[in-house]
């Protein structure tokens, strides 16, 4: 049978229909409203850094402007219809979808006990049971409640003193729920003591966790080879992905597609009949210039992004200040259904400050463009509660 070939310009719509960044968002952005978004995106990833707005909440305001970070706050640790866990970093999860995490909690705990045996400080095995019994019996509590008397590392970002270590294994591996935060501070109970009675009940088999966690990646990407698919929610292996791609291919529910690149090239890619039936009537994306977290689940992907939008993004947090292209924090912007540059902002006492802009090649900062950033400036720095936008004499930089 002859594949289908997608074009660029369609495959970018499809995936960020898909992703709510093609179409003007609408919603209060709380309650079942986000619930939906957040169910739409599959997850949105938790990052401590808050130059401008921490990663979630920018991700989430992206798609309803009237977001507000309590209302995350609130499916989490109120509602309970989301939870916290890791898909390739930690994130914010639909409810829903814990029954499809037992997979990933075996996993997890697999592999931790294999590797930090070896990678973390000795003796936190021996304070698992400790702790479970202080939590029982005291209720929720952070890391800073744990290991009385134990010595605090500071030789790097993972050196956790062993009751710390202890405590993030029993809940990466299920047994404990993160319950609420206070500030950015994660308070741990028992998962019994947070996860709805009728999902903690629900045990799937691996055969029908795979199958989920692929159809509903798929769902959500439009297109996407298997490796892109085992990535999405990081439960299923390549393997797997690759046995589960061949057998729903030659079932019917999926089909290979060509995926026209930025550069013109082709990737062979799979998709649905209901997926390249949407592609073909997409509307015109909207004008909007969009600020885009760094940790955007349109970028996560960072190879598959470049790709896709002819778009090379790194972050630089990491890099020595002396070596960094950019800066320590940079956003992504986008407009209509392209990737124009990226800035630095960040906050200033009350104030949102540009510190620069960096265009792509080719690409021209007219009036009506300029009028676009600094709208959506001032949109975000609502979600920032900063007063005004000021900019550097020299924001406007070469292209990239």
């Amino acid at each position: 049978m002859t594949r289908p070939v997608l074009d660029n310009t369609r495959a970018r719509r499809l995936f960020l229909d898909r992703h709510l960044l093609l179409r003007p968002g609408t919603g209060p952005g709380r309650g079942a409203d986000l619930d939906g978004v957040l169910d739409a995106l599959g997850f949105v990833q938790v990052d401590s850094v808050n130059t401008l707005a921490r990663a979630h909440d920018l991700i989430l305001w992206s798609r309803r402007g009237q977001y507000r970070p309590r209302a995350l706050e609130d499916l989490v640790a109120r509602h309970r219809t989301a939870f916290e866990h890791w898909t390739h970093d930690a994130s914010v999860i639909p409810m829903a979808f814990y029954p499809m995490w037992r997979l990933k909690f075996a996993r997890d705990s697999a592999r931790m006990e294999a590797r930090w045996s070896e990678a973390r400080r000795p003796g936190w095995t021996q304070e698992l049971d400790q702790i479970l019994r202080h939590v029982a019996d005291r209720g929720a509590l952070c890391s800073r409640d744990v290991g009385e008397g134990e010595t605090r590392g500071s030789t790097g970002w993972w050196d956790w003193h062993p009751s710390k270590t202890a405590l993030e294994f029993l809940w990466r591996s299920g047994k404990l729920a993160i319950c609420h935060r206070q500030g950015f501070r994660k308070y741990y109970d028992l998962a019994e003591r947070v996860i709805p009675s009728q999902l903690r009940g629900v045990t799937l088999s691996r055969e029908e966790t795979v199958d989920w966690a692929m159809a509903a990646a798929l769902e959500r990407l439009g297109f996407a080879t298997s490796g892109e698919l085992a990535a999405f929610f990081e439960i299923v292996t390549r393997d797997e992905a690759k046995v589960w791609c061949a057998e729903a291919l030659a079932a019917g529910r999926i089909r290979e597609a060509e995926i026209e690149m930025a550069d013109g090239a082709r990737r062979r890619s799979f998709t649905t009949e209901a997926a390249l039936d949407q592609a073909a009537d997409l509307p015109e994306p909207s004008g909007r210039v969009r600020l885009l977290s760094p940790f955007d689940p349109a970028l996560r992907d960072r190879a598959r992004a470049e790709r896709l939008f002819g778009f090379h993004y790194r972050i630089e947090i990491f890099v020595p200040e002396a070596k960094r292209r950019y800066g320590y924090y940079v956003f992504p912007a986008m407009q209509g259904d392209r990737l124009i540059g990226r800035l630095e902002a960040k906050r200033v006492g009350e104030m949102l400050e540009l510190r620069a802009v960096w265009p792509e090649a080719g690409l021209r900062m007219g009036r009506a463009r300029v009028a676009g950033l600094m709208a959506e400036l001032n949109r975000v720095r609502h979600l920032a509660g900063l007063s005004e936008v000021v900019c550097a004499e020299d924001w406007l930089r070469p292209a990239a």
